[in-house]
């Protein structure tokens, strides 16, 4: 059973910083892409960032360029989303997911909730 776990979500003033983790089990993940999804309140979700799960090629949205990192310990079976200069309009529940292509993942962590105060 492939499980994505999420964690490290908060509370935190804008200009602070999160880092959020998400464990992965279940399956070898070669050939797939990590990726971070968000969705804020009377939103759709939309794409964060990206990393081949292989090569380490990222992907991020135009919004978190230059502010977010993703990364993965291959070791650890883990990705990570550092998140750096956040604004109040980066709040929202944040998902981790993995997939062959990203944009249609086969598989999503339960969320964990990023909060921006400004």
């Amino acid at each position: 059973q492939v499980q994505l776990v999420e964690s490290g979500g908060g509370l935190v003033q804008a200009g602070g910083s999160l880092r959020l983790s998400c464990a992965a089990s279940g399956r070898t993940f070669n050939g797939y892409t990590m990726g971070w999804f968000r969705q804020a309140p009377g939103k759709e979700r939309e794409f964060v960032a990206a990393i081949a799960w292989n090569g380490g090629s990222t992907g991020y949205a135009d919004s978190v360029k230059g502010r977010f990192t993703i990364s993965r310990d291959k070791a650890k079976n883990t990705v990570y989303l550092q998140m750096n200069s956040l604004k109040p309009e980066d709040t929202a529940v944040y998902f981790c997911a993995a997939g062959v292509i990203i944009m249609s993942a086969d598989y999503w962590g339960q969320g964990t909730q990023v909060t921006v105060s400004s």
